[in-house]
């Protein structure tokens, strides 16, 4: 079903579901070790077939919301009270833990003077997710020099070949400019949500990379508590 032009396309009941379960969650109405309800109670709350709320669950697991038991049902977690924007996030992953399929290409890649210089275009469900600009610094990351990543997308790569001793995370709001909009398939002009990170390794730069995801398209979440005074 198409929305009227200025409308924002109607939600999927499996979208439904899954966010009302997240706020439940995420509001503290439903505590750490709270026993979710059964995936037969909540299909037949939501008018909807098993699978559906099967694939709910299956989201919150990966996104470690809930805790799921054989044949003892679903427990929420509790939540890590350090702010996202402190964590390193893999754009897989992202992908992955909202229940799509993933995919990657790598649109160039060059080496100079200060790494590898390359750009990539992240999918999910071959809908364009995210757009990467990211540099490699080669004296720390010397086997970067010959990596095609094309069976690894390069924060995946970097993750499991390269140990981190700090990082920094930076997150603006931004228009989309012609190249960006181009990437992701929207038009000049639109908000975008941009998150600028860099590595290091014992003091010495590992990686300096900007992500480029649509506005409406990415949300950043945390859940915290006060900090003892």
């Amino acid at each position: 079903m198409t929305s009227a032009k200025g409308e924002e396309p109607a939600k999927s009941l499996h979208d439904q579901i899954r966010e009302d379960l997240e706020a439940h969650i995420l509001s503290g109405d439903w505590p750490p070790g709270y026993r979710v309800p059964s995936e037969l109670g909540l299909a037949k709350h939501y008018g909807c077939s098993r699978m559906t709320v099967n694939k709910v669950m299956t989201q919150l697991a990966s996104a470690g919301l809930v805790l799921r038991r054989r044949r003892a049902g679903s427990v929420v977690l509790p939540q890590r009270s350090q702010n996202a924007v402190l964590e390193i996030h893999n754009v897989k992953d992202e992908v992955l833990a909202a229940g799509g399929w993933y995919s990657h290409e790598i649109l160039s890649r060059r080496v100079t003077d200060g790494g590898v210089d390359l750009s990539c275009l992240h999918r999910k469900d071959s809908v364009p997710f995210c757009f990467e600009h990211r540099v490699i610094a080669l004296d720390s990351v010397p086997d970067a020099r010959d990596e095609p990543f094309a069976d690894q997308p390069p924060g995946t790569w970097l993750l499991a070949h390269v140990p981190w001793s700090e990082a920094e995370n930076e997150i603006t709001a931004e228009a989309a400019d012609a190249v960006s909009a181009a990437r992701l398939g929207i038009a000049p002009g639109a908000p975008l949500l941009v998150m600028t990170r860099r590595t290091w390794k014992n003091g010495d730069l590992v990686t300096e990379a900007r992500f480029v995801y649509p506005g409406g398209g990415h949300r950043l979440r945390a859940r915290f508590t006060p900090t003892p005074g």
